[in-house]
């Protein structure tokens, strides 16, 4: 086998294991909002608000492709469930920002404890060289994730 056919096959394998992973991810997430409750898109949201801090419902509407209906129906369900609050925009008394809530984020984080554990077990098996090409891959990995999202949402 040549070695751009052993390549070609790495990055392959590679594609193939990253859509298992990815699969696995979306439901494990499905479980882990049902738990709480919540539809999926709501967890993702508030994952949402908590990593990037208080939005706008426009700015959560661009983030997540949602109509403006539907966030604003998600914003509700939040809202009711504890995980965020509505807040009057200091710069503009017209706009209201979603602010996410410590409550919520705390019962998010119980829900991952487990699988953070297993995860943090599993690094255990590598060297902190192998790590760092680890988490430099994936950090990588998620950029061109993000390219694409907004290559296909720029398609629709």
């Amino acid at each position: 086998m040549s070695i751009k056919n052993e390549a070609e096959d790495r990055a392959d394998q590679i594609i193939h294991t990253m859509r298992r992973l990815a699969t696995r991810t979306v439901l494990f997430h499905q479980a882990a909002a049902q738990s709480l409750g919540l539809f999926p898109t709501d967890l993702k949201s508030a994952d949402l608000l908590n990593e990037l801090g208080p939005l706008t419902a426009g700015e959560l509407s661009e983030k997540t492709g949602l109509s403006s209906g539907a966030v604003t129906a998600l914003i509700d369900r939040l809202e009711k469930a504890g995980y965020v609050k509505r807040e009057k925009d200091p710069k503009d008394k017209r706009r209201v920002i979603i602010v996410p809530l410590t409550a919520g984020k705390s019962q998010v984080k119980e829900l991952f404890l487990s699988l953070s554990a297993s995860t943090k077990k599993l690094t255990n098996e590598y060297n902190p060289e192998e790590l760092d090409l680890i988490i430099q891959f994936i950090t990588e990995a998620a950029e061109v994730m993000d390219q694409e999202l907004q290559l296909l949402k720029s398609k629709s």
